[in-house]
């Protein structure tokens, strides 16, 4: 079975963000504390941050990091996690059912995030609060001085201002499971004039504000209509939230997620440039896919939750801590890609979460930490994926799925920036192994490395990592060729079955 993949240097889709690249960190679980904050641990620095889990998300390389939240924001009194931490209040937190210390807070955040290089995405609560609390944090984090709240933020140890640009307005405000859920009349209006208001104090800033929690939900497609309507002259981008999981043994169609993250995308799409239209507004409004990932709700909806009700309130308990496996890896590898396919439409991306929860690292109160197998493809895709996207014209066969229909056998996105190209595979084939022939026109390259993703020898495809073990790691793909022709290249690979894997080419003269 042979895979042909056509591409060309200039025909391109869009440049690719960095942002794209983000992650989120919440307070959830065991997500803060115990994941990137706990002081007293063998590896924590001065400030209480894991050394350890620093090293590991510099790695990873995320570009940009959402915080708090999360249902958690809708919640949440900003000012309790300011000034002295031994006279912060602890509250109740009614999204996780749990106790929150707010020992981490604005500060703390913002020193991580310098510490592990990345951009700051700050959430609003926009269910239990408002305007004024929106316009006050604003003016604590970016105010240089000379007012109360400018000056409350160098009295607790930030002389200069933090010019936080990225704001979320709200959190999955269309969920009924939301604190503060509103109608998308409601959530519009106020969305707006929070907009309105910040601006008047910073008008350089990205606002984003909250599309649907999936495209599952009833109000999919009225929601974004009656949102941008009240909100699409004073906002950058809209969110959509994605997750998926394999369904009672339906591995073809969890392979094949991308194909549903690709059509929530385009429909999105579709509806920005239509309420754009009807609005007779020139601008240009990106998708911010601010959630994402692999997530098995199942476990949260039986067992965490009913849990979490029985043994009470409890600070950072043991929640969605999903443990990934070699064919949760491929999946997130193809959601890449998928967000790669989109970036004329994509400005920005999240996946859901950083530490311990649904998460790409792991970590023990007191004890190592540890690379799950989806850490592998986001760090691959993070530190390969360069300058613009290419448009692919993918030839071979197709499986049928029951949730998204016929699919490629092989999923393929592909990069291009001076001179080098890389190129990303997913073989939803389970049994075999697929050849694929890539072939790029207008440029002459050959191969520097490639890198696949696959179950290990001796393993299933439910093979996972864990502190003590970690066998699912990206190993070097033989038998790769590259050939030259009419000023163009071909790259002939076998991916093993259920495998994703990044070709990297480089110009010959390089």
């Amino acid at each position: 079975m042979t895979v042909l993949i056509d591409a060309d240097v200039t025909d391109v889709i869009g440049h690719v963000p960095r942002r794209l690249f983000g992650s989120f960190v919440e307070h959830m679980g065991r997500g803060v504390y115990t994941g990137i904050y706990e002081p007293g641990h063998p590896a924590a620095d001065e400030r209480g941050f894991r050394r350890d889990v620093l090293d590991l998300v510099r790695e990873l390389g995320p570009s940009v990091v959402r915080y708090p939240g999360g249902n958690f924001v809708s919640g949440y009194r900003w000012e309790d996690g300011v000034g002295p931490a031994d006279r912060r209040p602890v509250r109740l937190d009614p999204a996780w059912h749990s106790v929150e210390s707010n020992q981490f807070g604005l500060h703390e955040f913002m020193q991580w995030a310098q510490a592990a290089d990345v951009e700051p995405m700050y959430a609003l609560n926009l269910g239990t609060r408002g305007i004024q609390e929106a316009m006050d944090v604003l003016e604590y984090c970016n105010h240089p001085g000379g007012t109360t709240l400018s000056e409350q933020r160098r009295a607790n140890g930030a002389d200069r201002p933090f010019q936080i640009r990225l704001w979320c307005l709200g959190n999955e405000m269309d969920g009924p499971w939301q604190i503060g859920h509103k109608t998308a009349d409601e959530y519009g209006r106020l969305a707006a004039e929070t907009a309105r208001a910040m601006r008047m104090i910073d008008p350089g800033l990205e606002l984003v504000v909250a599309g649907s929690s999936s495209a599952q939900m009833p109000t999919f497609g009225s929601w974004e209509r009656t949102v941008l309507r009240h909100t699409a002259a004073l906002v950058d981008h809209i969110s959509l939230h994605a997750y998926y999981q394999e369904i009672d043994g339906d591995t073809d169609s969890y392979l094949a997620s991308a194909a549903a993250l690709d059509g929530y995308i385009r429909a999105t799409a579709g509806i920005i440039d239509e309420t754009l239209a009807n609005l007779r507004l020139d601008k240009k409004i990106g998708i911010s896919v601010d959630e994402w990932n692999s997530w098995d709700l199942r476990r949260w909806n039986d067992v965490d939750s009913a849990r979490l009700a029985a043994e009470g309130w409890q600070q950072r308990p043991r929640i969605i801590e999903d443990t990934y496996t070699v064919t949760d890896a491929v999946v997130v590898g193809s959601l890449l890609s998928c967000l790669l396919r989109n970036v004329d439409r994509v400005s920005m991306a999240n996946q859901a979460q950083l530490v311990n929860v649904i998460a790409p690292i792991r970590s023990e109160p007191g004890g190592p930490s540890w690379r799950q197998t989806i850490f592998h493809p986001f760090r691959l895709a993070a530190a390969s994926a360069r300058g613009s996207s290419l448009r692919l014209t993918v030839n071979g066969a197709r499986i049928h799925t029951t949730q998204h229909g016929e699919v490629d056998i092989v999923d393929a996105a592909a990069t291009v920036d001076s001179g080098h190209c890389a190129v990303f595979l997913t073989n939803r084939a389970t049994a075999s192994a697929t050849e694929v022939r890539f072939c790029v026109r207008g440029a002459d390259m050959s191969l520097a490395d490639a890198w696949t993703i696959a179950t290990p020898d001796g393993l299933t495809r439910h093979a996972t990592n864990t502190a003590e073990s970690q066998p699912v790691q990206p190993t070097r793909l033989a038998g790769v060729t590259a050939a030259s022709h009419h000023g163009g290249t071909t790259i002939t690979a076998i991916l093993p079955p259920l495998s994703w894997t990044v070709l990297r080419l480089g110009g010959r003269d390089a």
